[in-house]
């Protein structure tokens, strides 16, 4: 999670949108997605702030493990009765910062008409992270001058 003094740039992450990436209908969203997006963008030098609805540790597949990293404020939650939409957008206009998400956030448009610039598509793909930052090399890969 953030360090705001890092040297890391900030994004945030939709975290109850990332854990359903993939998962089959009917099918529980998987904590190991949001961990996987995490380590995608630690490695690409971002600080990582995941926000996650209040309804995800009812419904995820391992409730006492997120239960945990929520305790230790590694993944915020939203307060109960709120719309974590908001908070997300909210936390990323404040902090300047993008969104990873494949929400379009089409309710908030007005409120936050620069979505479009900061939302960060994203896929996984066999447990590899494939996140649309057209402007960064891939995380590994090296440069060579010559």
């Amino acid at each position: 999670m953030s360090t705001y003094g890092s040297d890391e740039k900030p994004i945030i992450v939709d975290g109850s949108n990332v854990a359903y990436e993939g998962v089959p209908k009917g099918s529980k969203p998987e904590l190991s997605n949001i961990l996987a997006v995490r380590k995608a963008l630690e490695k690409r030098g971002y600080d990582p702030v995941i926000i996650v609805d209040a309804a995800l540790h009812h419904v995820v597949d391992q409730p006492s493990q997120i239960e945990h990293l929520i305790d230790k404020d590694a993944i915020l939650q939203a307060p109960a009765g709120t719309d974590a939409d908001y908070f997300i957008l909210e936390t990323a206009g404040r902090m300047h910062a993008q969104v990873v998400s494949n929400d379009e956030y089409r309710p908030y448009r007005d409120r936050f008409p620069w979505i479009d610039k900061r939302r960060v598509p994203f896929m996984i793909i066999d447990g590899q992270v494939e996140l649309y930052l057209p402007d960064l090399k891939p995380a590994d890969q090296e440069r060579h001058d010559g």
